[in-house]
């Protein structure tokens, strides 16, 4: 039998995973969904289906998908679970691949979903109740439309969710209590640390500085005037190829890492 991976071994796992903790699993998934639809209808009736759209999807998947990837690993909470998640008959990466399948695949393929069959009920009841007669009938038709899964806004929360997700994970396998807030105070610490520390570079190199923006831009007074100085186009192309890909991939490939040393 392969001790890497084995299908069916890898089956009885994944079912153990989903069915030994269903209020942590299902129960969570359906409370996050359920806040969701509430925020949508909230934001819509206070701000408009725009701004609902953005909001809802980006803490819908963002912030749902990073707070149910926390979970993943919560056997660690007490040693007692722990040893005893670690002694399955299982290989490391099956563990692995079975909190990345929930977390990073079945989790955000169920809300994407979701929130189709939301967003278009929503749109749905608008445009039916608009006045057909109205001579603005089709300016009001036209200003609300189905959310887009392929747009600006959605493209830049799919990178935020796998980069949130994995630190969760990560986090989840190096706090074992309060993991969550754990490495959310060590997300925000280190993203200050790194702004604090760009900016003080920025000054010791240009003098007065008006704005800074990590391997990004500095905005310098020139004279009575200001200007702005930017990241060169093949740094940039390079700062993002690591920030889209090579990060979240890292962050993704920790926790099995950590897993192999938890074993050893």
């Amino acid at each position: 039998m392969n001790n890497t991976f084995n299908a069916r071994r890898f089956g009885f796992l994944f079912r153990k995973t989903l069915l030994e903790r269903p209020v942590q699993i299902f129960g969570l998934t359906g409370l996050i969904l359920t806040i969701i639809l509430m925020i949508y209808f909230i934001c819509k009736v206070f701000f408009g289906f725009g701004p609902a759209q953005n909001i809802s999807f980006i803490w819908g998947l963002a912030g749902g998908g990073c707070f149910l990837g926390s979970f993943m690993f919560s056997y660690f909470n007490s040693n007692a679970s722990g040893s005893s998640y670690l002694t399955l008959p299982a290989s490391v990466f099956e563990k692995w691949l079975s909190a990345i399948l929930i977390a990073g695949i079945l989790y955000p393929l169920l809300f994407l979903l979701f929130f189709r069959a939301m967003d278009a009920g929503f749109v749905a009841l608008y445009h039916r109740g608009l006045d057909a007669t109205s001579p603005l009938y089709k300016i009001r038709y036209d200003q609300v439309y189905l959310f887009s899964y392929t747009g600006q806004i959605a493209q830049k929360v799919y990178l935020i969710f796998f980069m949130f997700t994995g630190a969760a994970l990560t986090g989840s396998l190096y706090f074992n209590k309060n993991n969550f807030i754990k490495t959310a105070l060590v997300f925000c610490v280190v993203c200050v640390l790194a702004f604090g520390l760009n900016w003080l570079m920025a000054v010791m190199v240009f003098g007065e500085v008006r704005d800074a923006a990590p391997f990004h831009y500095v905005e310098v007074t020139v004279g009575t005037g200001e200007g702005e100085i930017n990241l060169p186009q093949s740094a940039f192309d390079i700062y993002g190829i690591f920030g889209d890909y090579f990060f979240p991939v890292l962050l993704w490939s920790i926790p099995f890492i950590r897993l192999r040393e938890k074993e050893f």
